[in-house]
Parts: structure tokens; C-alpha cells; sequence
């Protein structure tokens, strides 16, 4: 038995739905789907969770907003006068969306509520359309299914307690249809993963039924070991443990949400990336363990948009629980880290930059500064981190140094490296500016003189 999820391309419009019912039908242990919202159509096209959002945003600042609500029932129209189906199933997205925003005073509550409909309309209009179709399907709500989160607007976590109730779904006769997305609290308030968390969806569903195997269906045939808009056609991965899928995620594969994979990797169900456009092909398996481990490096991942807290105290080191109250400003100021490499006399932080927008950053050094009695607070921006994953990393030789020599390479300076205990990945820290060219010489070091 199977959990198939299926992503915002691969449900962009009727067409792709046509195909989505097809994939469905030729596999009967496919019983459970969960779908995302329509995605881009094309590079200039909208994803309507963004134009849901964009209604929010329109009401709460008082500004006309009828014109972004009937773009969305035109998006959602043109999918169901193409399949067939009810004018019914878009009136309810207009005459709900319209009801959210006259009754819902909370502004959180409201964001989650229009974010989530994306997802539960097309869960609708797909179970609808298989129906036409002679399959037997049934869309269930995240609240009947029995995915209960704790109580954390757009970054909701599963309740262990959960999994029981989603056990239940195996009573159901036929295609159990999902929306993705988003769960109900105790008190029974919608409230939404953080975004892309359809996937996070299908890992819970997976779980909770207990998959043979979860289908992530999306608009590649496979992971790259490397981003392709970086590397042209570069090297497919055939199978990767959730280890090396979670680091690749955080570090900018956007393949998987980073925390996706979690409730399948606490329940041993293995994943499989496969494509929309291609069903055929056998994709990217996930799973805990792989027997292979001889190859040093499986994906080399990056992404921007960090920056540096760089702190230096003469003998900081002798003084007890500076890094604790140096955490512990940040923690009070909403500020999360990324990592933080420290030395006798100095530490750096690194934060994503837009967590000190503003004047946020002022008032954080000004903090460090004053309650810690630093002789240097400086931040620095433009940072980029580049992360080689592998399975057993630190077992193995020449990782580091064949890692440096691309870098010098391609004349990249590298501001910082951090392995530390980790298995699994090395980071390095650069230059925003230098990371097409460190990537191409890396994956050239790793990949193409093997």
C-alpha cells in the first residue's frame, strides 16, 4: 500500500490533473494522495497559494480585494469546466474564502485559513474527478483524517498522539484524497505547516497508516547530486538515506521541505521522488540505510541570504556561560541560528539574514555589546553556505582538502568551515557572489574526476 503526494506542478492545471488521475489508476495499492495547490503553470504564472495570501494581505490593509478573488475563482474554473466538473466545487472557494475574511478576527488565523485552501479545494475538485471517472475516491478533511498539531501558525508539528487516529484511514474503501498543508489543533483551529509542508503531509499520512512506501511525485525524475541550473546535466542520485535527504534540503534542494521527512523516517517508510511527466521512471529512493557508502560525496547543496554575528572578547574562553547568554539574547530577540564556530577569543553566529531586518540588527548588536561587555560586535552580510553531504563523511580521507583545493580552484576565499561531529555534511561559508563558481568546481572534483 502506497501514499502518493503529488506537488504544485504536477497539479498546475486540467491537464496535469488528467495525468495525475491516470498515475492513480494504473497502481490500485496508491490508496492514499495528498495534492498541494496549483503551482506556476509557466514562469510568469502565479501559484494560488501566493494569490490567497495576496487576498489576506489586500483585506487586512483595507484595500479593494474582489479582483484577486476572482482571479482565484478563475484559476480554479478553468480546471473544472475542463474536467467536467460542478460550478458547485468553485462557488464553495468563493462563498468560503468570502466567509473567512467577514469571520475571522484573528489576522494569523485568517493567513493560515486562505493559505490552506489551495490545497483543500484541489483535494476536492481531485476527488471529484476521479469519481467522473469510475475510480472510487473520497476527499477527507486533515481534521477527519486525524492530523492534530500544536498550536504554532505556519509552522505546525504533528502531535505524536496523531498517528493512531490516521491508522483508521485504512478502514476506508477506495482513493482517500488529502489536502496538504495544514492539520487542526485540539481546539479544532486550522493552522499551517511551514510552506511546502505538503510534503510534510504525505510523510505524516505515510506514517500514520503505515506505508510500504511513499511516492513524492513532482516535476523531476530523480534528485541531482547538484543543482541543474548550476551544473549542466549532472549526475542523477539513486538512492539516498534520510540523513543525507535532510541536509540537502536545508542546505537549498528544493525538492523536500527539511523537516518532510521526519514522520517517515521515525516509522522506517521508505520515499521515492519520482516524476509527474514521467511515472515509468524509478526516481530517487529514500530510505535509512543504504549498503554503498563508498562514494565520498552524494550531493553538494547551496543557498544564500546569511550573515554573520562576529563577537570578540579578550579571554573569552576563561569566561563561564558567554556563549549561553550570547544564545540566550538571540532567543529572546526571535533570532534562530544556523551554526556557530567559535575560537579562544571570538565567536561567530550565523543567522539567515532576514531575521534582523530593520532596526533589529542595531538593537541586537547594541545588546551583545552592552550585556556582555564585547570589545568587537560587528555583522556581516552577503554570506552563502555550500554543503558536501555524504553518509560516514568524517570516516572518510581527503574530503577536506580535496574540498579546499576546489575552492582555490575556482578563487573562491572561504570565510569559515564547519564539520565538527557531524557525519553527514561539511559546510563551508563564502561569498554570496562566488557560489556558481565554487559549486562547478566542486561538483568537477567530486563528480567528474571520479
Amino acid at each position: 500500500m502506497k501514499v502518493a503526494k503529488f506537488g504544485g506542478s504536477s497539479v498546475a492545471d486540467h491537464s496535469m490533473l488528467e495525468q495525475v488521475a491516470s498515475i492513480i489508476e494504473a497502481d490500485p495499492e496508491r490508496k492514499f494522495i495528498v495534492v498541494s495547490a496549483p503551482g506556476k503553470r509557466h514562469d510568469d504564472d502565479e501559484k494560488v497559494t501566493d494569490m490567497f495570501i495576496q487576498l489576506g494581505e489586500q483585506y487586512n490593509s483595507g484595500q479593494d480585494y474582489e479582483v484577486t478573488l476572482f482571479k482565484i475563482s478563475q484559476r480554479f474554473q478553468a480546471i473544472t469546466d475542463k474536467l467536467g466538473l460542478s460550478d458547485e466545487i468553485v462557488a464553495r472557494i468563493e462563498n468560503e474564502s468570502r466567509r473567512l475574511l467577514r469571520e475571522t478576527t484573528n489576522t494569523t488565523h485568517l493567513a493560515d485559513g486562505l493559505k490552506a485552501m489551495g490545497e483543500d479545494s484541489l483535494a476536492r475538485i481531485l476527488s471529484a474527478y476521479l469519481n467522473k471517472r469510475g475510480t472510487q475516491a473520497t476527499y477527507v478533511n486533515p481534521k477527519d483524517a486525524g492530523i492534530i498539531v500544536n498550536s504554532e501558525p505556519g509552522g505546525a508539528q504533528i502531535l505524536e498522539k496523531s498517528y493512531d487516529d490516521i491508522y483508521q484511514l485504512n478502514e476506508r474503501e477506495g482513493v482517500v484524497v488529502i489536502p496538504g498543508f495544514f492539520g487542526y489543533t485540539e481546539t479544532g483551529v486550522l493552522t499551517t505547516f511551514p510552506r511546502g509542508g505538503s510534503d510534510i503531509t504525505g510523510s505524516i499520512i505515510a506514517a500514520g497508516v503505515k506505508a510500504d512506501l511513499y511516492e513524492n511525485f513532482t516535476d523531476v525524475s530523480s534528485v541531482y547530486c547538484v543543482n541543474p541550473t548550476i551544473v549542466n546535466q549532472p549526475q542523477e542520485i539513486k538512492t539516498l538515506t534520510y540523513k543525507e535527504m535532510r541536509e540537502l534540503s536545508y542546505a537549498g534542494f528544493t525538492v523536500f521541505h527539511d523537516e518532510a521527512l521526519i514522520p517517515a523516517f521515525q516509522k522506517n517508510i521508505p520515499v521515492c521522488i519520482k516524476s509527474t511527466h514521467e511515472p515509468e521512471v524509478e526516481g530517487t529512493m529514500i530510505v535509512a540505510q543504504k549498503e554503498d557508502l563508498s562514494q565520498q560525496v552524494v550531493g553538494i547543496a547551496s543557498d544564500e541570504g546569511f550573515s554573520s554575528i562576529y563577537v570578540r572578547k579578550y579571554l573569552m574562553n576563561r569566561e563561564v556561560g558567554f556563549g549561553h547568554r550570547l544564545l540566550g539574547i538571540l532567543a529572546d530577540m526571535d533570532i534562530s541560528f544556523e551554526h556557530a564556530p567559535s575560537g579562544i577569543d571570538d565567536m561567530s553566529v550565523i543567522i539567515r539574514r532576514d531575521h534582523i531586518k530593520g532596526d533589529k540588527e542595531e538593537r541586537l548588536k547594541n545588546r551583545i555589546k552592552n550585556e556582555l561587555d564585547a570589545d568587537t560586535v560587528d555583522v556581516i552580510h552577503g554570506l552563502a553556505m555550500v554543503m558536501l553531504v555524504g553518509e560516514g563523511m568524517s570516516e572518510r580521507l581527503h574530503v577536506a582538502s580535496k574540498a579546499t583545493k576546489a575552492f582555490a580552484d575556482a578563487d573562491v576565499y572561504i570565510d569559515m568551515i564547519n564539520q565538527g561531529s557531524s557525519e553527514v555534511s561539511m559546510m563551508f561559508g563564502i561569498a554570496e557572489d562566488k557560489v556558481d563558481e565554487a559549486v562547478r568546481s566542486l561538483y568537477q572534483e567530486f563528480f567528474e574526476k571520479v
